[in-house]
């Protein structure tokens, strides 16, 4: 082919471009702009033509043609008549020359081996005023996809994506009306329609009624705790958290101050005793408490809105899997029992959805959420206002409320056919009786060592979820684990309990 790179090169290329779901257009138009920004074409140099790079890869000259003709109107490529197409200098043009790249090619670089620090560099070390990466997190296989037994919490099942609902939704929402509405920056505003569609067909629900200045929308649950933590924690700020609970609150809390109050959890969630006076906020999972699924009763929710009253601190619900409840007669938010503004409520959009949308949001009284806002300006200045619009026509149009009923009747059957196989084949644990959520709580024998049945269950195509994560202090019991069911196959939970069980006898065996 008439270019400087050979036709092998195209082809592999090609080859790199290629990703589901994408037409030979899109990927010979991927192709040339790599080729061009990443500098593998010259300026100026001439492109293959039409003709011969549709007979090198395999593929209809008009497509190629089409491809071609799109890169001239972006200005990629320049036509020019009875000559072919040429590489638009004037593209590069902005770009920091390559001769100030590093140079990566040493044989140090090579080897992988890390040259001594130059004294003229920072020590950042020495400037970290915090180090989260050295905080203990829940890990989660990148590919665990790849997994037969994928027993693992908070991802998401392919087949149950209503992936021409939401596609319908973005499509929706990309119309030049709407675009004219989402596209410009919002600064510290969030779409007025999600708002909406949250006061009115979330919260309700859950027994909550908000005004719109009351919410404020999140990067998932997540940044609202994030959020708060910042807010409202200080150094010397006491806050009470579930022990065992969410590790990333412990985190999101732990930096902010030491003064982190561990509450033993028992068979009816976060127990209201004396320990929660010493507390200025004690953060909750009264739904489906994290990670046992145990929910708290009524009574308990309205003695620990007393208590709170009676001791003068404030609760931060964190509404976790509220929404996956199997029960025709849910338990009613906290908020919604809430006379005295003392609960800050933290809901998600997205979890049940699809996680990587990352949308949640907070409900409080408006002049925390006033402030909240300020903050987060500072932080994100807003979320995708693309997706908020998307998500609010999701909500408007019955496919979030039908979503939310296909997942129940799926994770009820799951949780059913779990706990069937787990008393039929693992009699040596013992397990909380699934109620809802999308998770399985289990006790091993006291002698076991759940990360030695983990690694060995890996090896087997299994992923289980350790339980030592979710303690607080130096020496959390070492023998629960967590079985997520939300995105495993109905009919290979059985045989993953099976194969389970046989990692877990000789783990009992050796150990």
């Amino acid at each position: 082919m008439s270019s400087r790179i050979s036709a092998a090169m195209w082809n592999q290329l090609f080859q790199m471009s290629a990703r589901a779901g994408m037409g030979l257009q899109s990927q010979i138009r991927q192709m040339l702009v790599s080729a061009i920004l990443d500098e593998r074409l010259m300026r100026g140099a001439a492109v293959p033509s039409s003709r011969e790079l549709a007979e090198g890869l395999g593929v209809a000259r008009n497509t190629v043609v089409l491809a071609y003709q799109q890169l001239v109107d972006e200005g990629y490529l320049i036509a020019r008549e009875r000559r072919g197409y040429f590489v638009n200098g004037d593209i590069l043009a902005p770009r920091v020359g390559s001769q100030h790249a590093p140079a990566h090619d040493t044989p140090e670089w090579v080897a992988g081996t890390i040259a001594p620090r130059d004294p003229a560099t920072p020590d950042w070390e020495g400037r970290y005023v915090v180090r989260p990466s050295g905080q203990r997190n829940i890990v989660k296989p990148i590919d665990w996809q790849k997994y037969q037994y994928p027993f693992i919490y908070g991802q998401f099942d392919p087949t149950m994506f209503p992936t021409a609902d939401w596609r319908e939704c973005c499509h929706k929402a990309l119309t030049v009306m709407e675009i004219r509405d989402w596209a410009p920056d919002m600064i510290a505003r969030d779409d007025e329609t999600l708002i909406q569609q949250i006061r009115t067909r979330v919260l309700p629900r859950r027994g909550v009624w908000a005004d719109a200045d009351e919410i404020v929308l999140t990067n998932g649950a997540q940044q609202a705790l994030y959020l708060l933590a910042d807010l409202l924690v200080g150094a010397h700020t006491t806050v009470g958290i579930e022990d065992p609970g969410y590790p990333d609150a412990r985190n999101i809390f732990a930096i902010r101050t030491p003064k982190l109050v561990g509450l033993p959890v028992d068979a009816s969630g976060l127990p209201v005793d004396d320990r929660l006076s010493q507390c200025d906020y004690v953060y909750v999972t009264p739904s489906h408490q994290c990670p046992t699924t145990t929910t708290m009763p009524l009574a308990n929710r309205e003695a620990l809105l007393r208590r709170a009253e009676t001791d003068d601190f404030v609760v931060i619900e964190d509404d976790y899997e509220s929404e996956n409840s199997y029960s025709d007669i849910p338990i009613p938010a906290l908020k919604s029992l809430d006379r005295s503004d003392r609960v800050i409520y933290i809901g998600s959009l997205s979890k049940s959805f699809a996680p990587g949308l990352r949308l949640g949001y907070i409900v409080a009284p408006a002049a925390l959420v006033a402030e909240l806002r300020a903050l987060r300006r500072l932080m994100i200045r807003h979320p995708s206002a693309f997706i908020q619009r998307s998500f609010s026509m999701f909500l408007a149009l019955g496919h979030h409320d039908a979503l939310l009923r296909r997942l129940a009747d799926t994770y009820a059957k799951r949780a059913e056919v779990l706990s069937a196989a787990l008393a039929a084949h693992m009699p040596e644990v013992s397990f909380v009786h699934v109620k809802g959520g999308a998770s399985c709580w289990v006790q091993g024998p006291p002698t076991l060592n759940a990360n030695v049945l983990a690694a060995r269950a890996k090896s087997r195509g299994i992923l289980i979820e350790t339980g030592d994560i979710f303690f607080m202090g130096d020496s959390p019991p070492l023998n629960r684990f967590r079985l997520g069911f939300s995105s495993i196959r109905l009919e290979h939970i059985e045989s993953g309990i099976i194969a389970l069980a046989e990692a877990l006898r000789e783990t009992m065996l050796e150990g």
